[in-house]
């Protein structure tokens, strides 16, 4: 029912009439969702804005899990996510109604990664490169947090997506006795993984960018990259080739991905203004990177994160208008 008062509110707002003054969203509210990550607002907020100046209305940012999330958008209960990982939300996409019912577009953020790492020291005192390594007990030990023998791996939250490729990898790499993933609240476990970095102690943590945790323990610095043996993905990923996974000359056993925007299909279809802004929106991985270490700092209340948005537009204001401008072309 929901849906369908959407988009009756839908239909009646982009009646038209003479006025050259009229904006394409006049009328229209859009409703977006994003997971429960704070760290996922910042870009939100900023296509908001935008949308905004195209006359939409927009609400504040629904919080949902995986695949609740693709299934509301393919039922029209919210709009658009600005947080569609290409290859890693395969499966949500798919299962919600795929090209029928949602849209993938434009590219928010290209290079995105996802892997293991480990703290440098211990990496460089033991010659660590390799996930494979982990095999010898003497490895995974060195990463035992729980006095069982196997190394303890700060791993993912269930739902997300990323924690079936790592226990896809736990098989395929038979590390099954010698890795315990660790499940549960992300935030909550890196908070423990850092405690322990700073005490001195190995770490062992799946992460991936843009995530804050990269501007605290930088690759090269404090933490290395570990490669894996070879790419081997769940069959939901589709074809994948040992190219898809290398960044950097390291294969990381996770696709390279990118960052788009998912949207519901009838919405996208009956305003062009906001297909076109999701198409030619762009946001650097760094600036990302950024705000979210402003969040990991205390900078986490909404008006906070209004600030970011404000500050960030105005750094970057020809970028965004051209963006408007081109929205509003696009419906004329």
């Amino acid at each position: 029912m929901l849906g369908g008062l959407l988009f009756g509110a839908i239909a009646c707002g982009n009646t038209t009439t003479e006025s050259s003054s009229d904006l394409p969203g006049e009328g229209i509210t859009v409703i977006p969702a994003h997971s429960s990550l704070l760290e996922e607002r910042f870009q939100t907020e900023i296509i908001n804005t935008a949308l905004e100046e195209l006359g939409y209305e927009t609400e504040t940012a629904k919080e949902l899990t995986y695949p609740t999330l693709y299934t509301a958008i393919g039922n029209g209960d919210v709009h658009y996510t600005a947080v569609n990982w290409d290859r890693l939300h395969t499966e949500f996409y798919e299962n919600s109604g795929g090209d029928e019912q949602l849209a993938q577009i434009g590219v928010l953020t290209p290079a995105v990664l996802q892997g293991y790492q480990i703290d440098k020291k211990t990496a460089d005192e033991y010659n660590i490169t390799s996930l494979e390594q982990f095999k010898d007990p003497e490895i995974a030990q060195l990463f035992d947090t729980d006095g069982n023998g196997k190394a303890n791996l700060t791993g993912c939250d269930p739902g997300w997506g990323c924690e079936l490729v790592i226990e896809h990898h736990l098989n395929a790499y038979g590390l099954r006795d010698s890795i315990d993933h660790e499940q549960g609240q992300y935030s909550a476990l890196i908070a423990d993984t850092m405690v322990r970095y700073r005490e001195g102690e190995p770490i062992f943590f799946f992460t991936w960018t843009p995530y804050w945790i990269g501007g605290v323990l930088k690759p090269g610095e404090e933490t290395i990259w570990l490669e894996v043996p070879y790419t081997d993905l769940p069959e939901e990923q589709g074809e994948v080739s040992e190219a898809d996974t290398t960044a950097n000359g390291k294969n990381l056993g996770f696709v390279v991905d990118q960052m788009r925007i998912a949207a519901n299909k009838e919405f996208v279809e009956a305003n062009p203004a906001a297909e076109k802004l999701f198409e030619v929106v762009e946001i650097p991985i760094d600036d990302i990177n950024a705000q979210n270490m402003l969040i990991q700092e205390g900078e986490d209340q909404p008006e906070d994160i209004e600030r970011h948005v404000d500050e960030w537009i105005a750094d970057n204001q020809e970028l965004f208008d051209s963006w408007v401008e081109q929205a509003m072309e696009a419906q004329s």
